[in-house]
């Protein structure tokens, strides 16, 4: 099954840089345009801290149910960080208009003292990507 799918790249511009990057931005999926939601908060306190995190779900099509994928890093705290990654859950309905999504889990087992935090929340309204 082929999902038609638009967007455009975007060089980061360092024309010297033999690693350079792109990045993707998908601005419709079979038909519908995408948007993003924000997604930040702060993790459990674990080993006597906490982190913070910040970033955007990826792309999703508007107007049909959907979920979003995340992944993002904390903040550095007692000489470390944690990865975050997971999936949202389903669109829940804005009485205004647009929509939210929760999402929980657990962070990576990352420094000194191994250990890992929980997180949850829910995200942000819908923004358009384009």
């Amino acid at each position: 099954m082929k999902i038609p799918v638009s967007g455009f790249v975007l060089n980061s511009g360092d024309d010297d840089d033999t690693h350079h990057s792109h990045k993707l931005y998908i601005t419709s999926w079979n038909g519908n345009p995408v948007h993003v939601h924000s997604l930040s908060g702060i993790t459990s306190i674990n080993n006597g801290h906490s982190h913070q995190y910040a970033s955007w779900t990826a792309p999703a099509p508007t107007g049909v149910p959907h979920v979003h994928g995340y992944n993002t890093v904390t903040s550095l705290n007692q000489g470390h960080t944690h990865h975050i990654q997971g999936t949202t859950g389903p669109a829940i309905a804005l009485p205004g208009g647009g929509h939210y999504h929760l999402f929980e889990g657990f962070t990576t087992i990352d420094g000194s003292r191994p250990h890992s935090h929980a997180y949850s929340g829910r995200t942000g309204n819908e923004i358009n990507s384009r």
